[in-house]
């Protein structure tokens, strides 16, 4: 019997008024929409992994661009557009017109004309990929409303310089899964981790602390000092885990942050100080300057290297038997102990396939007119 099939009219009423809308930051959202939202990605999860149809949009286009490297969001792009029935598509966003002066509005309108559906991954300078994101997104409604057009064009939040929508609902389905229905008094660390790799974005911390609360779970953020993230989304934390009957706290310490937890989230980020030096630096086209930020940021990082998941410390977690997640890629042995990723390399793996079908419902909610009736028909 389909899960859709039987939502309650609440859901239902809730899938009704997603139709047509957007995922940009998670705090758009209602609890209740995120919770129609994760129902429906459940429900296609369980029809692919069944063998059941799920191609609800056949012919039409999806793409994508990325301004960042990406291993699994394309993937989960790519799975997600081809098992909706679309045609995905993946373009380098340096390779637009972009660079030359498009803006983003002219771009959204360009996309809009042809496309169906926009993921944009735009993550590496405050201040930039969200306002990109929203710029995008009204030069699209701007040429379907001039048009006439009843075509949707959801477009698709696949990681910004505030938020990492997609990551955080796949963690959120993956820790639903594992706890069985709900995280509510889970003590969950999230922890900047030591990487020698690149100073890699603010979001995934952001995405997680301004999400998992909301659900009733206790967020422990951890960072050392100089490594904070945006006020903004820490004063955002601080009220949704009061509106959501969740908890969330700051410590520099990663091992009181670990000590008695049910869930370990190690991963690194850039130095705040030199994540906005990088906004002056994008502003002025400097590109040694950027250059010689990130040098400087890896050096600061590397004053920090004690800052790793090992055994050590997994041990001070609930039983010693916490679970570990991360986005990936993670700097095995320095954000993480080879042999705690070795355990833990199923769960990650099953965390990393829950944002192809979080993508999947972001489509369809936004595409797809009487959802639960059309996943009917389609025997899913």
């Amino acid at each position: 019997m389909s899960q859709v099939g039987n939502l309650p009219a609440l859901s239902r009423e809730t899938l009704a008024a997603l139709f047509g809308k957007s995922l940009l930051l998670t705090t758009d959202w209602s609890v209740g929409e995120l919770e129609a939202l994760l129902g429906v990605a459940r429900h296609l999860e369980a029809a692919d992994r069944a063998g059941m149809s799920t191609a609800l949009f056949p012919n039409q286009l999806a793409w994508a661009l990325f301004f960042d490297k990406s291993t699994r969001t394309k993937s989960a792009w790519a799975g997600a557009g081809a098992r909706l029935g679309m045609s995905p598509v993946i373009v380098d966003g340096s390779t637009t017109q972009v660079e030359h002066g498009e803006t983003a509005e002219e771009t959204g309108a360009m996309l809009g004309m042809n496309s169906h559906a926009l993921g944009v991954r735009h993550d590496l300078i405050l201040g930039v990929g969200q306002s990109f994101m929203r710029s995008v997104r009204q030069g699209i409604d701007q040429y379907l409303g001039d048009r006439r057009e009843t075509r949707k064009v959801p477009v698709v939040n696949l990681q910004c310089d505030v938020d990492h929508p997609t990551q955080s609902l796949a963690d959120l389905m993956w820790l639903l899964q594992f706890f069985q229905g709900s995280v509510a008094g889970k003590r969950i660390a999230m922890s900047w981790a030591y990487s020698p790799s690149y100073a890699k974005p603010l979001s995934v911390a952001q995405a997680i602390i301004t999400l998992l609360p909301r659900f009733g779970a206790h967020v422990v953020f951890a960072h050392p000092e100089g490594y904070q993230v945006m006020p903004e989304r820490v004063a955002a934390a601080k009220q949704l885990a009061q509106e959501g009957g969740g908890a969330f706290e700051i410590t520099h310490s990663m091992d009181e942050a670990f000590r008695g937890a049910d869930v370990v989230y190690p991963k690194s980020w850039g130095p705040y100080d030199l994540m906005l030096e990088r906004v002056a630096a994008n502003q002025r086209g400097d590109k040694g300057g950027l250059a010689d930020i990130e040098k400087r940021a890896l050096e600061r990082n590397a004053q920090h290297r004690d800052w790793i998941c090992d055994e050590r410390r997994m041990g001070l977690t609930a039983g010693g038997k916490a679970l570990y997640m991360h986005p990936l890629p993670a700097d095995i042995g320095d954000e993480v102990q080879p042999s705690v990723m070795r355990a833990h390399r199923l769960n990650v793996a099953e965390e990393a396939q829950k944002k192809m079908y979080i993508i999947m419902a972001l489509l369809a909610v936004g595409k797809q007119p009487d959802l639960a009736g059309r996943l009917e028909k389609l025997g899913a």
